[in-house]
Parts: structure tokens; C-alpha cells; sequence
């Protein structure tokens, strides 16, 4: 996964058009074909939700279609996190398209985005120019997850985020990193020193009403 500063280094390094797309999918968790489905009608930057109602992906033979999203939980409202709200303000001003109906994620022919396109040649230069290791994409959906569960997310509301119907995935990011092992080491610690403390200071007070 990446850090946070990474995950803007990362942004800064990017094409334009895609800046708010590299924010979004770590902070708010959805897939490809969910982003790249997202129309205007779904995105409420006034409340800081997403509506996440279909999915836009490549199938063999029929080219870009919409469907449903991948699993039966996958129809879910996301609630985004204030730091990317003026990202993705500048982005809906400068690159969806038009209309309720139109893409929120357009590419430069202003067109659907699509996988092969970005992945050959978007993806691995930003990386290369960032300074950044090869990663995929979905990486970046890896690097929310996490996030989301450092934060404090139980498994039900890492399922909700990440549209998951089975508890599964949402187990994996349950595992926390090494900072957020200290963190509660060092709670822990301190609940720990506080109730020795406070049961010191009431052993004295019984001894000293004992000796009175």
C-alpha cells in the first residue's frame, strides 16, 4: 500500500484529468467499473456522498457496457472524505461531461475511460515521474481499505464502503499496520497507568483513614 503523502505525490505526477481519479479510489474505496460508471447524478459534494449505482466495465464482444455492480452489497452510498472534496470539485468543472446522466471520469477524447489505455500509458508514467515503486491500480483501493480500518472501521463498515457481501475482504484489513499497533499499545498503556493510579490513590486514602 501507499502512504497518504505517497498517494498525493502520486497525484501531483498524474495528467490532470486524472488527478481526482487517483484520489478517489484510495480514499473512497471503489473498483474500476464503479468509478469509471459514475455519473454526474450520483455525486452530492454539498452532503459528501457518492451514490454507487452501477458499473462500467469491458466485456468480451460487446465492448463497454453498464451492469450492475459486481456483488449484491455493491449498490451502496459512500460518504467521501472532506479532504478531496475541492479536488473533485475542480474536476467536475473541468472534465465531466455534461448532463446529469454525463461520466463523472472521461477520457481525453472525452469518452469512457478505459482500462487497457490508462494502465499502458497514464499509470506507469505517473509512477516513473512520482518516483513511485509499480504498483497496480487497485492498489490503490488496497491502500483506502486499509485506511478506512486504521481509522477505526468495524468489519460491517468496511463491507458497506467497500461493497462486500461476505465479511471475508473485509477481515483482511482488520490485520492493522504496525503504526496502528502502537497506537493502541500506547492506549492501552495509558488506561493501564491511569487505573493503577487511581487504585494507588485510594489504597494511601484507606491507610491513612486506618491510621486515624
Amino acid at each position: 500500500m501507499l502512504t497518504v503523502a505517497q498517494v498525493y505525490q502520486l497525484a501531483d505526477a498524474i495528467e490532470p484529468r486524472y488527478r481526482a481519479w487517483s484520489c478517489w479510489r484510495p480514499f473512497a474505496s471503489l473498483r474500476w467499473g464503479e468509478l469509471a460508471g459514475l455519473q454526474r447524478r450520483d455525486l452530492d459534494l454539498d452532503a459528501g456522498t457518492v451514490r454507487v449505482e452501477r458499473q462500467l466495465i469491458q466485456l468480451t464482444g460487446q465492448g463497454l457496457v453498464y451492469t450492475d455492480p459486481k456483488s449484491s452489497a455493491g449498490k451502496r452510498t459512500v460518504v467521501i472524505p472532506g479532504l478531496i472534496i475541492d479536488e473533485l470539485r475542480a474536476h467536475v468543472k473541468d472534465f465531466t461531461q455534461d448532463g446529469e446522466h454525463g461520466l463523472i471520469f472521461a477520457g481525453p477524447d472525452d469518452g469512457p475511460l478505459r482500462n487497457t489505455n490508462f494502465n499502458r500509458r497514464i499509470w506507469p508514467q505517473a509512477l516513473q515521474v512520482a518516483g513511485l515503486p509499480k504498483i497496480h491500480f487497485h492498489d490503490l483501493r488496497h491502500t483506502g481499505n486499509t485506511l478506512a480500518a486504521n481509522a477505526g472501521a468495524s468489519i460491517r463498515e468496511l463491507m458497506d464502503r467497500m461493497g462486500h457481501s461476505s465479511t471475508r475482504a473485509a477481515m483482511i484489513y482488520q490485520h492493522g499496520t504496525d503504526e496502528r499497533q502502537r497506537e493502541v499499545a500506547e492506549k492501552l498503556d495509558g488506561l493501564a497507568r491511569g487505573a493503577l493510579k487511581k487504585a494507588s490513590g485510594t489504597q494511601r486514602a484507606r491507610k491513612r483513614k486506618e491510621t486515624e
